[in-house]
């Protein structure tokens, strides 16, 4: 059985959670390089609508491809493609999980297609998109 037979329409991907910490923004914050306030000061972020600190949307991201890179392995990191939107902004003190769901398959090509984001605590998405790679057919 192939890579892609193994894989079906409607399965869904292992999930993730993870507490988003303002120890955490702030390391992001300085592995990335943005510093903007929004992220990583909560007297200025009280100042803003938001009212207090949100998460970099890249992390976000990065919880997504954690996620597919966990599932997928080296086929995500050689051939994966994402498309995503952000949705709503995930605060400090939220715990962020991730979901996947197998849109389709082609079993000829090897190619997977899938619905893919993250949400909060209270079922808030986050991030929707789509995901796309190719395994061995």
């Amino acid at each position: 059985m192939s890579d892609a037979q193994r894989w079906q329409t409607g399965v869904e991907l292992p999930t993730t959670s993870r507490r988003v910490t303002l120890e955490m923004l702030r390391d992001y914050a300085a592995a990335s390089g943005d510093h903007n306030p929004i992220h990583t000061d909560p007297a200025f972020a009280a100042a803003t609508p938001f009212g207090r600190p949100i998460a970099h949307g890249m992390l976000l991201l990065a919880y997504v491809t954690h996620m597919l890179t966990n599932t997928f392995g080296e086929a995500w990191i050689t051939s994966g493609q994402l498309k995503t939107r952000f949705r709503k902004p995930a605060y400090e003190g939220s715990t962020i999980s991730t979901w996947g769901t197998v849109k389709s398959v082609d079993a000829h090509t090897g190619s997977i297609r899938l619905t893919v984001g993250c949400r909060d605590q209270d079922g808030n998405e986050l991030v929707t998109g789509t995901a796309q790679l190719e395994l061995e057919s």
